[in-house]
Order: C-alpha cells, then sequence, then structure tokens
C-alpha cells in the first residue's frame, strides 16, 4: 500500500473520528443547581460570578418561583437585612416601574407607595417590594441572559433510580427525559427538596412536637388565633345545621384532635396567590369550573350570616389596578389539609392536588361573584374583578406555581429552632438573615367538642429583633452527603420554617449555597469542611448581611 493511500486512510480516520456525533444527552458543569426558583436563578448568578460553570435544571417552565408566580406583595419583615443579589433584584423592580412604560393600566401617582405596614417604594434605597408576575419574571430572565446561564426546562429528577451516589457524594443524576447532569457539587433548589431525598438525606415531613426542640410554638395549636383566620363566631359543620346524622359539611375533617403540642404529619395549607385586575380592560370574569359545586362553599355562607365582612382584606395592591389576593379569614382560599401527601407525593399525584386545588379556588371566586347566597355588596364588588388579562398568559391567566408553604425540611448540620429565631440563644456561622413572623397557615379544620367547626395550626409570632440564619441550615450531616447544599428545604423545625420560608430569605440563602459550593470546588474540600472565616469574609464582599449590627442603612 502506498504511502499517499495511508496518509489518506489516517485523514479519513481522523476526520470521522472528529465528527463523532456529539451526546445531547449528557451535561456537566462545576454546579449543578436543580429547580428554578427564586433561590436556584440567584444561586447560579452567584456562580457564575465566582468564575464556575453553572447549569439550571428546572422542572418549571417558568422562572422564579413563587417570586413570579403571583406573590408580588413581598413578605419582607425588615428590609435593612435583605443584601446581596436579593436587594439588586429590589432594585431592579424599582428601576423597572421607573419608566413611564410600565405603568399601561393606571399612573403612577395613583398607585402612590401603597403597602400594609410596608412601603411598595424605598426610594431613598433605589428598591420596590410590590410588583407584578410577570415584571418579576423578566427580571429573572434578564439574569440568565446576562450571566449566559444554561436553563434546562421541564427537566424532571428521575426520583427512583435516576442519582448516582459513589463515598458519599453525588456523581450526577438522571431526568425522566434521559439526560444525565454531572457536577462537582449540587444545589437543591426546589420548594419540595426532592434530589436532598433522592441522595438519601434525612429529612421531616410535618410537625415536630414540642418536646423534639423543647419549643412552645410547634405541634397541634389549637385555640391560638394569633391572625384572623378562624371562626369568630359559631358555625355548625353538619349539612343540616345543628344535626350531627346529617354528616359532615364539604372541607371538614372527623379526625379527633390530640392535645397541644402534639407532633404530626401534616403540612400547613397550600393556595394560588392570585394576580387580580379590576381594569376593564384587563380582566377576565371568573370562570365556572367544569365541576363546580356550590355545596361545597356552605361553610362560607354560613360565615357570610354570622355577619362576617373581611372579603377583601388581603386583595394587596400592586401596580396597574391588581392585586396579590392571599388567603384571608375563616374559609378562603386556602385548601385546608388537601396537601398532607404532597412532599412525597409522585409527580402525577402532586398535578392532581395540583388541579384539586386550582378547581377548589376557581370555584371559591365563582361562587363570591355569582351565589346567591353571598351578600349582595359582596358579590356586587366581587364582579369588579377579575383574572388579570396579561399575567400567565399561557397557562389560562392563572398562576403556574401553587404556594408550597411547606414540604420536606432537611434535618442537617444544624436545625434552626424558634430559639434561634425568637433570640434567645446565639445563631452559630451566619450565612444570612430572617425577619418575618413565625407563620404557618392553618392545618386543619375540624369539630369542635361543642359541635362547632373550627381551624387549626395558624400562628403568627414576631422575633424582638432580625435573626441570622446558619450555615449548617444548608447543609446536610457530612455523614450521609458531602457535595450538596439546600436553600429552599433547609434544616429547621416547623415553627422556624414559618419565618425563614420567605422569598428573599431563599434569594438569599441561594447566593450563599452558592458561594460556598465555589469555595468547596477551588479547595477540594466537602461542603461541610468550607472554612467559614473565608466563607464569611466573601459573603461580606458582595454585600449579605449576616448580624444584626450589620444590617444595612
Amino acid at each position: 500500500m502506498s504511502k499517499s493511500l495511508n496518509f489518506l486512510i489516517a485523514f479519513i480516520l481522523i476526520v470521522c473520528l472528529g465528527c463523532k456525533k456529539e451526546d445531547k444527552s449528557a451535561f456537566e458543569a462545576d454546579i449543578i443547581i436543580y429547580g428554578g426558583t427564586s433561590a436556584g436563578i440567584i444561586a447560579a448568578v452567584q456562580a457564575k460570578k465566582m468564575g464556575k460553570s453553572v447549569l439550571v435544571v428546572s422542572p418549571d417552565i417558568h422562572l422564579g418561583g413563587l417570586s413570579s408566580g403571583g406573590l408580588g406583595f413581598t413578605d419582607t419583615g425588615d428590609k435593612t437585612v435583605i443584601g446581596g443579589l436579593a436587594r439588586e433584584f429590589y432594585h431592579r423592580v424599582y428601576m423597572h416601574y421607573q419608566n413611564d412604560s410600565a405603568w399601561k393600566w393606571q399612573k403612577r401617582e395613583e398607585y402612590g407607595n401603597k403597602g400594609q405596614g410596608i412601603p411598595a417604594i424605598d426610594g431613598n434605597a433605589r428598591t420596590m417590594w410590590i410588583f407584578e408576575p410577570h415584571v418579576a419574571e423578566m427580571i429573572f430572565e434578564d439574569f440568565v441572559r446576562e450571566n449566559e446561564i444554561e436553563v434546562l426546562r421541564d427537566e424532571w429528577l428521575d426520583r427512583e433510580s435516576g442519582l448516582t451516589k459513589t463515598n458519599g457524594k453525588i456523581v450526577s443524576f438522571m431526568t425522566l427525559s434521559g439526560k444525565t447532569f454531572r457536577g462537582k457539587i449540587f444545589i437543591d433548589a426546589t420548594y419540595e427538596g426532592d434530589l436532598l431525598a433522592a441522595a438519601g438525606v434525612t429529612y421531616h415531613i410535618g410537625r415536630e412536637s414540642n418536646e423534639t426542640y423543647g419549643e412552645k410554638w410547634n405541634g397541634v395549636q389549637f385555640g391560638v388565633f394569633q391572625h384572623g383566620h378562624y371562626f369568630k363566631n359559631p358555625v355548625s359543620p353538619y349539612i343540616v345545621a345543628g344535626d350531627s346524622s346529617s354528616g359532615l359539611l364539604p372541607e371538614i375533617s372527623a379526625a379527633k384532635l390530640p392535645p397541644n403540642g402534639t407532633g404530626d404529619d401534616k403540612v400547613q395549607a397550600y393556595n394560588f396567590r392570585m394576580a387580580l385586575s379590576q381594569h376593564p380592560d384587563n380582566r377576565i370574569p371568573f370562570p365556572k369550573p367544569v365541576n363546580y359545586d356550590p355545596n361545597r362553599y356552605e361553610l362560607l355562607a354560613r360565615v357570610f350570616e354570622t355577619g362576617w365582612n373581611e372579603t377583601f382584606d388581603k386583595f394587596d395592591d400592586i401596580p396597574n389596578l391588581k392585586t396579590d389576593t392571599n388567603n384571608h379569614g375563616p374559609f378562603s382560599t386556602d385548601y385546608i389539609g388537601k396537601n398532607y401527601s404532597y412532599p412525597k407525593a409522585s409527580y402525577e399525584e402532586r398535578k392532581t392536588m395540583i388541579r384539586e386545588h386550582e378547581d377548589y379556588q376557581k370555584g371559591l371566586m365563582y361562587f363570591l361573584a355569582n351565589d346567591s347566597k353571598v351578600p349582595e355588596a359582596v358579590s356586587n364588588e366581587m364582579s369588579k374583578w377579575g383574572l388579570a388579562k396579561d399575567e400567565f398568559v399561557d397557562n389560562g391567566n392563572w398562576p403556574h406555581q401553587i404556594y408550597v408553604r411547606e414540604a420536606r425540611r432537611m434535618i442537617g448540620d444544624y436545625v434552626m429552632t424558634e430559639h434561634d429565631v425568637l433570640g434567645d440563644k446565639e445563631v452559630p456561622h451566619s450565612v444570612g438573615m430572617g425577619s418575618y413572623s413565625l407563620d404557618s397557615h392553618n392545618i386543619q379544620r375540624i369539630v369542635t367538642a361543642d359541635g362547632f367547626v373550627q381551624n387549626e395550626g395558624d400562628i403568627g409570632v414576631h422575633p424582638k429583633n432580625p435573626y441570622s440564619i446558619s450555615y449548617g441550615t444548608i447543609v446536610p450531616k457530612k455523614s450521609e452527603c458531602e457535595n450538596l447544599l439546600v436553600p429552599v428545604c433547609v434544616s429547621s423545625s416547623h415553627t422556624a420554617f414559618g419565618s425563614i420560608r420567605m422569598e428573599p430569605v431563599f434569594m438569599i440563602l441561594g447566593q450563599s449555597a452558592a458561594t460556598a459550593a465555589s469555595m468547596a470546588i477551588d479547595e477540594n474540600l466537602a461542603v461541610q469542611d468550607v472554612s467559614y472565616e473565608k466563607l464569611n469574609v466573601r459573603l461580606k464582599a458582595d454585600g449579605q448581611v449576616l448580624v444584626l449590627g450589620e444590617r444595612l442603612k
């Protein structure tokens, strides 16, 4: 064979090898983030700023979780302890609404500076805390585009057999589409904690007993009425009022209530934070669900009969004649007791529960606007409202994210309890701060010993001051996993999580998690072994507020 022929064959082989088809199902990066929530996107931005390659694997198509899913009336607490990239998000909200073009349905001066106890706009700090859902989503998309972050959407973790773990470290995970994601450090930024569970990390669902951590506000809390979400006047729970033999009305549990402080596996109620509009050209009348049954709202009709008149108390104003409408009162948008199995449920089971929540809440709004049992003043006012036509436009103007107020909570290196949140002990190794109340929505609706209906589980205990959140709350025990961080389903008791579970805090912890992840990669360490002294310095340099005396002015 001639030399020239040998050369030609070799050249062809090299070319063919070079043209080997790329495996489009295998992905690799320094940091793999599972979850496109606000925490997930902020974590990705921080990872990029620290020079790391990063992939966001998001089950959801829309980015931002609840921050872009209807929760525009931000639960801030003390805003001066919100720093870093979280504050940058709210600064961008401020900058957006400085443009005249942002005010399509009302004038800026008509909106003013609305808020209940908190101003929407901090002019001196150039931040804005109340916003429309689509504006939040736009900002998260801007973060992704500006930082060239690769996001793979509609990718669902194979929770049964998709995770590979060796010598205490996650090597990779696979999604249901068959894609695999290999990384050095992983961050679970989901509301449900699916990745941490698949990794074999210990977690808790429900309320601990008060004895577990020596707390006061954990476990069953019957007769504790710290908000207005209870039956203030006697209401019969029975189909025929006063007749127990007629059976219970819908949405009431027949379960016997254990003593206060008893732990259980129940989680606080979920709902959708609706964006409603009162502008005639930007509202859609509340649709009548296909399976609408007015009888399931009979309890609310009986509440109205007692003279209750707080229907519109949580129609919180956001810009452009819209609201962030939340649960309020004894019978409202919270679908109490219908989510206990959600945290560990399969994807299909979760979809069913989400659909049931949607049917319940859509039916409720239709009932309020149309049923003859609703006081005329209420139904007339409700008829002026509707779903905002320019929000959630690809989902029938309905929020794409259900409010998962609580699901799994990791049991990690440090467990935050109400003692930490209420300032009764010093918190070690702070990576951020919280300040909101210990806030749990109702957990069950029961029949009292005297034969009336009542709600249970609602608490709202105010901390004396903002409090630090320990690094140990976002890392598992080292014996369980060395390369995972968890900024959402953090290691905390039910009561402590009631305060920590706010979107600004999730952003703060997302940034801190990515910072620690990057440092662990740089020094080839387990996340539990990252030097807190070095972490502290970097977090402060990036604008995080870690202890009370350092709060932003």
